[in-house]
């Protein structure tokens, strides 16, 4: 019996790179958007993308790509980083205790939430969401690589700019 799945998982393993490599005669520069050799990085050109140098504040913020999706970030970052877990400077502003009185927008209840555990961590931001640029990222003026015709409906108009996934997370899940 052991020996049988040895062989089924080599001849899969096998045919697995074998796909791979005959990858109907394109090169790595044919089949995605670098458009350079991926083994060179001296055709690779950068798209050419503007942040902003806005402080919080006083930008405008770009509308969720689709609902609950992580928002943008509409102010520079560059004096924010690194960001650590002993050293978050974006919770100075958004943590749900502050944001409030400084205007700005909240972290929402999935952020005090330790998924891993499933319970609450009350006040206290969960460990896995220190680290804000993992989902969130600053809005630019880049030009889309390719085409999209996508268009996003919301339940409502409060979730084009708050979230609610900590509420439906689970929905459709037996």
């Amino acid at each position: 019996m052991m020996k049988k799945k040895i062989i089924l998982l080599s001849a899969t393993a096998t045919l697995f790179l074998v796909a791979c490599g005959v990858n109907n005669g394109l090169s790595s520069e044919q089949i995605g958007l670098r458009k350079a050799s991926l083994e060179n990085e001296n055709k690779v050109s950068l798209v050419e993308a503007n942040y902003t140098n806005l402080q919080p504040g006083e930008s405008t913020r770009f509308e969720r790509s689709y609902e609950n999706a992580p928002p943008l970030i509409p102010h520079s970052i560059a004096d924010m980083l690194p960001i650590t877990k002993d050293n978050n400077t974006c919770l100075s502003c958004h943590d749900k205790s502050i944001a409030k009185d400084v205007g700005a927008t909240p972290l929402p209840a999935s952020h005090y939430y330790d998924f891993r555990r499933n319970k609450s961590t009350k006040d206290s931001i969960s460990d896995a969401r220190f680290n804000c640029t993992q989902c969130h990222v600053p809005q630019s003026d880049a030009k889309p690589l390719v085409g999209n015709s996508f268009k996003p409906e919301f339940q409502n108009e409060q979730l084009k700019k708050h979230s609610n996934l900590i509420d439906v997370i689970n929905v459709g899940v037996k």
